[in-house]
């Protein structure tokens, strides 16, 4: 998973397997970020469903996130309205993997971001404060998981 500013206010989103890559984007009229990765926080603490929305004005993107014991799916729908039905929506990316994978993917996603702009930068880019309290939330779940599981 990437996540490139792009403009004021817009950030490209890019996620991939090895069946396929999709690029999404997301205007800050939402938390993006911050809801990506507070998803993944409720996820990690044993939620069975976790959905995120981007909105790309008047495109929105979906993530529905399941979870199943130590498995996740994901899900990203496109959706010409963002009050629109998961039903009307296209499925333009879907995976299976372990939900720790899934969220250090997105840990290093967000790191990289950090390294990558600042987070002065972040904001004046974004025009919100980079999601610190989000990321170390998540990383701390991530954490004490891995400590409870391998003692």
């Amino acid at each position: 998973m990437t996540w490139t500013l792009d403009g004021h206010g817009w950030a490209d989103c890019t996620v991939e397997n090895h069946q396929a890559k999709v690029e999404l984007t997301a205007s800050y009229i939402t938390d993006a970020a911050e809801d990506l990765l507070t998803a993944l926080a409720r996820l990690i603490a044993g939620q069975t469903e976790a959905r995120v929305q981007f909105e790309a004005e008047p495109t929105a993107y979906r993530w529905i996130f399941y979870r199943e014991g130590d498995d996740s799916w994901v899900r990203v729908l496109e959706l010409r309205h963002g009050s629109d039905n998961d039903t009307k929506g296209t499925e333009i990316w879907s995976t299976q993997l372990p939900v720790d994978a899934l969220v250090r993917a997105v840990i290093r996603c967000f790191d990289e971001v950090a390294r990558s702009y600042g987070e002065s930068s972040y904001r004046s880019k974004w025009g919100e404060h980079f999601p610190r309290t989000e990321l170390e939330a998540l990383r701390r779940l991530c954490h004490a998981r891995r400590q409870r599981d391998d003692p």
